[in-house]
């Protein structure tokens, strides 16, 4: 999908060992690649880190590219023994996971009760 808003995507250590990665815009097939090359900087510029925290309080659209990008740093940061979180998520990118059975993996939370949530 050729989308207008593009993706900034902003990293920071905000505590040492937590990286803290900001998404704002869609995460689309034009724009994963940046975010896995700026979770990758992020990860290398840290030291010892132990937590990626993405925020995705301003993240717009996720497609399946999107989507395959997040369950590729969540494969990454598993192999290297880092937690992965989603922050902030909105109702769009919770329902995307909710639809693909991608929850409990990428958030470590029980699908059922997000999904109740989701379904009022």
């Amino acid at each position: 999908m050729n989308d207008e808003r593009g993706l900034s995507v902003t990293y920071s250590e905000p505590r040492p060992g937590v990286v803290r990665v900001a998404l704002s815009g869609d995460l689309d097939y034009e724009t994963s690649d940046e975010l896995a090359a700026t979770a990758d900087a992020a990860l290398q510029a840290a030291v010892d880190p132990h937590e990626l925290r993405l925020d995705c309080s301003e993240l717009g659209f996720c497609d399946s590219y999107g989507l395959a990008a997040l369950l590729m740093l969540r494969r990454r940061t598993a192999a290297a023994g880092i937690a992965l979180h989603l922050d902030h998520r909105g109702n769009a990118l919770d329902r995307l996971l909710h639809m693909t059975s991608t929850w409990e993996h990428l958030t470590g939370e029980r699908p059922a009760d997000r999904a109740k949530q989701l379904d009022t």
